[in-house]
């Protein structure tokens, strides 16, 4: 069994906001709530980045039209003692999905970490 670093993408809708930086709060700070409403803590919650199409530079990830805006979130969850990497990728959204309902949830990278748990 192995110790596992899940790095999944999230897309939240913010409503009624009038620019990026007040769209990225909002988002942060209600993903946040409800994963700590949940007892999910240790799921480290941060603005993903997306690479410019033009000049290759990343910005943060989010968009305004219409006064909505849809910021794209990175969440991170170490996970314990899985039997792969695709027991740590599910029971990482099975975490994060149960408190996060209804936000898609994408799977972006699974890094194993040093520090076996049968060392």
């Amino acid at each position: 069994m192995s110790n596992y670093l899940v790095v999944m993408e999230a897309a939240w809708l913010v409503r009624d906001v009038e620019n990026i930086d007040d769209a990225i709060g909002v988002a942060v700070s209600e993903a946040g709530k409800r994963l700590n409403q949940e007892g999910k803590d240790y799921v480290e919650v941060n603005v993903g980045l997306t690479n410019c199409p033009a000049c290759g530079e990343p910005f943060e990830s989010s968009y305004i039209a219409a006064d909505t805006a849809l910021v794209g979130l990175m969440l991170e969850m170490e996970v314990f003692n899985a039997d792969s990497e695709e027991h740590a990728q599910r029971i990482a959204k099975s975490e994060v999905g149960g408190a996060l309902r209804d936000v898609p949830l994408k799977v972006v990278e699974t890094i194993e970490r040093e520090g076996d748990a049968d060392e």
